[in-house]
């Protein structure tokens, strides 16, 4: 086709100093009049095809591009997340003791290092509030004395800084979503630790009745949903298991239950 179109404009005479529309004018005057000269329909049939694959095959490689496994795989993602929680203390076999569930929440900063495609490197720097309520026998100073032993009730709040260390497995991204799964570890520091005694109005600080650090068992998981090119939303649920004592009345450990949410960039 291109020594037909090369042999009519040569037999034209176009000047092609001419302007564009000019230009424009004669090739499609000539696409006219080749197209008019064919007469045969399988030639019309196969011209129609040859066009249309150079629309059609750019647009099927986009597409597979943008829902193939590398669209969305970067080595290195940072983001920010929120993560609201409820926690709740652990007494084990003290007796006497009772914790009732209360919310809290986390937040900071998050970053995944890929080994491969398919495993991350999880870590990240949050702060993290626990709230929950206790209630244990008050103390005697006359163990056999027959007084009803009366109880106390106490809201705690228990704030670290903490540093997840956790191994994390994703599917491969498919239809903007990949799965994940996630284990490992939390260490945290006190930052501030606070109880309110019932009936009081203000908090006060338990000071060293607190541990200063707290390690912990995590398990997770969820789905990482694609927003374009650069970002990605995470959603997961998340169980927190605490090993240490967090204060020293009862020698309770604490977990919990977080909704994790957060924006990778």
């Amino acid at each position: 086709m291109s020594i037909i179109f090369v042999y009519q404009l040569g037999n034209e005479g176009t000047d092609f100093s001419e302007d564009d529309g000019t230009r424009m004018t004669y090739i499609k005057r000539i696409y006219t009049d080749i197209l008019d000269s064919m007469q045969n329909n399988t030639l019309r049939f196969f011209l129609f095809i040859v066009l249309s694959s150079f629309i059609t095959f750019p647009q099927q490689g986009m597409a597979q591009d943008y829902y193939s496994s590398t669209y969305q795989y970067k080595p290195m993602s940072f983001g920010i997340t929120f993560a609201p929680n409820m926690g709740w203390m652990r007494y084990g076999d003290t007796e006497g003791h009772k914790s009732t569930p209360k919310f809290g929440f986390a937040y900071g900063l998050l970053a995944d290092f890929a080994f491969t495609e398919n495993y991350y490197f999880s870590t990240g720097l949050l702060v993290n509030t626990l709230n929950n309520e206790a209630e244990y026998p008050s103390p005697v100073a006359d163990p056999t004395s027959s007084v009803a032993v009366s109880l106390v009730s106490n809201e705690y709040r228990l704030q670290y800084a903490e540093i997840p260390i956790s191994l994390k497995l994703k599917s491969t991204m498919r239809y903007f979503r990949s799965y994940y799964g996630q284990f490992g570890f939390t260490g945290g520091i006190k930052l501030n630790a606070k109880e309110k005694a019932d009936g009081a109005s203000s908090r006060t600080s338990l000071g060293n009745d607190a541990d200063f650090f707290r390690l912990a068992l995590q398990i997770g998981g969820g789905v990482e949903w694609q927003l374009d090119h650069n970002m990605v939303m995470m959603t997961g649920l998340s169980f927190n298991n605490g090993f240490t004592r967090v204060i020293k009345q009862g020698e309770p450990r604490n977990s919990y239950v977080a909704f994790n949410f957060g924006i990778f960039f």
